[in-house]
């Protein structure tokens, strides 16, 4: 999961019943990274602070990729676990990351439950900024990730988006009755239909 340095990246827009999102593929055919908001300066300025002044064109991601999105949003849940990815990070970013790919579609885990199982279990809290800082949503599942007490919890791609993902993954979780504004979302919550 460690990436090298790649000669150039792909920037492509995949449509979703959650609405179009951005993923940048590499030289290589490995996914670098996922804007749900379709935020293309923020995903260059995200590029360029992981790898420098590497090239960033359009283009169409590699067609394995974008079939396991098409499969993944038509009802194959586990269909983005044969996606290639590479991802740069602390060590201990690339340890939460990998625990997080080992989280099965249609299950969750808590903060708590994460760190026990990469072995430092008095550090949710950097599990959990570990997690917000996961370049590659869905893939690397961090939507799979909720509070202890089974409820959601914040969501770079906004807590509608989080809701969608883990009904449409089949994932039991809490509705926050007392609905605090999502901090980790980068623009205000949107409303989206059931899955499917």
């Amino acid at each position: 999961m460690t990436a090298t340095q790649p000669k150039y990246l792909i920037l492509d827009k995949i449509e979703a019943p959650i609405d179009a999102f951005l993923i940048a593929t590499d030289d290589a055919g490995a996914l670098r990274a996922v804007d749900f908001w379709a935020d293309e300066p923020g995903l260059r300025a995200l590029l360029r602070r992981q790898y420098g002044d590497v090239t960033v064109e359009h283009g169409q991601a590699p067609a394995p990729i974008r079939q396991a999105f098409a499969d993944y949003f038509a009802g194959d849940i586990r269909a983005l676990e044969k996606v290639p990815v590479a991802t740069v990070g602390t060590a201990f970013q690339r340890k939460v990351w990998a625990a997080l790919q080992r989280i099965p579609a249609g299950e969750t885990r808590s903060y708590g439950q994460l760190a026990a199982e990469i072995g430092e279990p008095d550090a949710p809290r950097a599990v959990g900024l570990a997690n917000g800082q996961n370049p590659i949503a869905i893939v690397i599942p961090c939507h799979r990730v909720i509070g202890a007490d089974g409820s959601l919890t914040g969501f770079g791609g906004g807590l509608p988006r989080k809701r969608w993902l883990l009904r449409h993954e089949g994932c039991a979780f809490k509705e926050n009755r007392a609905a605090k504004p999502d901090r980790h979302a980068r623009q205000p919550e949107l409303k989206f239909g059931d899955a499917a």
